[in-house]
């Protein structure tokens, strides 16, 4: 294979291919890069056996042919260059002849057979949905997602595919967020199913690309595809609990506060709770709330009062400031409607303005206050 190409066009693609590449591997092959030609394109390949980036590139193709070659080693000399002609070559004994005007370098290739193939997509169906809703609708769930590998299900963002409705839930157990939207179009698929989160943060970044995405779902993966690069994911096998259930119906205590003002209050007084528990306790009486914390570890404590729109009963409740943070920041309005029932109980929180698109759900901590 004898290839002539751009740097500045083939470290773009490369740094977007690196997405996929495995964390850790005792798999040799996939820390590489799979090239292989096609008539007039250049075709490049990443995999960690889950999530899967193909990017097809226009080159100068002298001679065809295909060879992996070592993701780390091409990154660091690719982006070491100024901008030039790359001229690619393999030799017979698998070794990567890479010439510039700068020098000549040797990497050793692997050969391509070893590769894993592209995913097959079986029964594909098309959802067509603008890539502007489709990021705000990953970025309002994906935050809540769980780290824990012991409960696979919850490590993914559940969608669900109406006739007029798509949605989208996260939750760790702690916290949840469900946001649903109208503004898509469904050709052909109907149903339910769990995406993993370094597939939705790989596509987050590429969606400001285009205007419209079309995702295509077969039985066990999903595809989609960005100008040049198609994206290719395994599904989570698994059964997503019914989140429906713990989101209360009967929460009648309600707080209107401005947004910003809470936020900014509970990070500040955050940075005296509990390292490990990060605890902060809110005080809510008649059109005021007092957020406090205090740790005897560190012999820290701290206390701001603001006002709000509350006239129910006084109540004490509990959070983990960084959760609360989270919910607070992936909030867009003005103004968020916060929901009590008691301080052990699941409370809501909504956007002011479009309450019914985006609701989230927070686990209070027990306060030990009296």
């Amino acid at each position: 294979m004898i290839i002539k190409i751009n740097r500045n066009i083939l470290l773009e693609s490369l740094q977007k291919l690196s997405k996929a590449a495995p964390n850790r591997s005792t798999i040799p092959i996939l820390n590489t890069f799979l090239f292989s030609t096609e008539i007039d394109n250049l075709q490049i390949r990443s995999t960690d056996l889950e999530i899967t980036l193909v990017s097809l590139i226009n080159v100068n193709i002298i001679k065809p042919g295909s060879i992996a070659i070592p993701q780390k080693t091409l990154i660091e000399i690719t982006t070491a260059l100024p901008e030039t002609e790359i001229t690619i070559e393999v030799l017979e004994n698998k070794q990567v002849f890479i010439k510039t005007k700068q020098g000549n370098y040797n990497i050793a290739g692997t050969a391509p057979e070893e590769f894993p193939n592209i995913p097959q997509i079986d029964n594909k169906k098309e959802i067509r949905i603008k890539s502007k809703i489709l990021k705000n609708i990953i970025k309002k769930t994906i935050f809540a997602l769980s780290r824990d590998d012991t409960k696979p299900s919850l490590m993914g963002v559940y969608m669900e595919v109406l006739e007029k409705q798509i949605s989208m839930v996260a939750t760790d157990g702690h916290r949840l967020s469900y946001i649903k939207s109208k503004n898509f179009s469904s050709l052909g698929y109907e149903g339910s199913l769990i995406i993993p989160k370094k597939f939705l943060n790989m596509v987050i970044p590429l969606l400001e690309t285009q205007e419209d995405t079309n995702v295509w779902v077969g039985d066990n993966h999903i595809t989609t595809t960005f100008g040049n690069i198609t994206a290719f994911s395994r599904l989570i096998d698994a059964k997503y609990p019914d989140f429906r259930a713990v989101i209360p119906k009967d929460n009648e205590k309600k707080i209107i506060a401005n947004k910003e003002e809470v936020l900014s209050s509970v990070k500040r007084v955050g940075i005296f709770s509990n390292r490990d528990t990060k605890q902060i306790d809110f005080i809510i009486t008649k059109d005021k709330v007092s957020i406090t914390t205090e740790d005897a570890e560190s012999a820290t404590k701290a206390k701001e009062v603001l006002n709000i729109d509350y006239k129910d009963e006084e109540i004490k409740i509990g959070f983990n400031a960084n959760y609360l943070s989270d919910v607070l920041s992936n909030i867009d309005s003005e103004k968020f409607i916060m929901k009590l029932n008691t301080p052990i109980s699941a409370t809501l929180f909504n956007s002011y303005e479009k309450e019914e698109e985006l609701t989230m759900l927070l686990m209070p901590m027990r306060t030990g206050l009296t």
